[in-house]
């Protein structure tokens, strides 16, 4: 019984001079002031099936334009694989981008379709977070792909049954790269809607 209060104080004791910090979010890796509205993800140049992914997020009426919000992706590389690396203690996706909507709330990202893990039966997604000012970030469901081999007839019933097919992504042919367009409406509380 001595030991375990022994062990209690000194975790307690521990706590108290070294406390432990939340992992700051991804999308705080950058200065807010050198963001642009449009972005080149990691790679992009060399990838083979480059994507434009291209929006307006508006205000929670879905009609007034969002103006300097801030949107971050990540994704996995062409193989369905995350490719981590590190900055000194902090460990990172390389396949990351940021932007903050103009004055019209248009945002693009220049970046390319993520592969499927089918070891982990993993749908190619892109992951979006979102931050408003003077708001804390939200993480939106991640993007899906319309052409997706894995996005299954039972995905997509199920996806529709909760509401949010939205997240899926058609892509067309422009130019010799693939566009995709995905509008985003911001809700009253905070939270991000399709």
């Amino acid at each position: 019984m001595k030991n375990l209060i022994a062990a209690f104080c000194l975790i307690c004791f521990y706590s108290a001079f070294y406390p432990s910090y939340a992992q700051k979010s991804p999308i705080y890796d950058r200065a807010e002031d050198q963001l642009k509205n449009t972005d080149t993800i990691p790679d992009f140049r060399s990838k083979t099936n480059k994507l434009k992914l291209t929006g307006v997020i508006y205000q929670s009426d879905g009609v007034t334009p969002a103006k300097d919000v801030i949107l971050f992706i990540e994704q996995p590389d062409e193989n369905g694989d995350f490719d981590l690396r590190r900055a000194g203690d902090a460990r990172y996706v390389f396949h990351r981008s940021w932007v903050k909507t103009d004055e019209d709330g248009r945002y693009t990202f220049y970046t390319f379709i993520p592969g499927n893990d089918r070891r982990y039966n993993q749908m190619q997604q892109i992951f979006p977070i979102i931050k408003e000012t003077s708001k804390e970030e939200v993480q939106l469901e991640s993007l899906l792909f319309d052409d997706d081999p894995m996005l299954t007839k039972r995905c997509r019933k199920r996806l529709a049954k909760k509401g949010n097919t939205e997240r899926i992504l058609t892509t067309k042919k422009e130019d010799g790269i693939l566009v995709a367009t995905k509008d985003i409406v911001l809700s009253d509380d905070t939270e991000a809607t399709k």
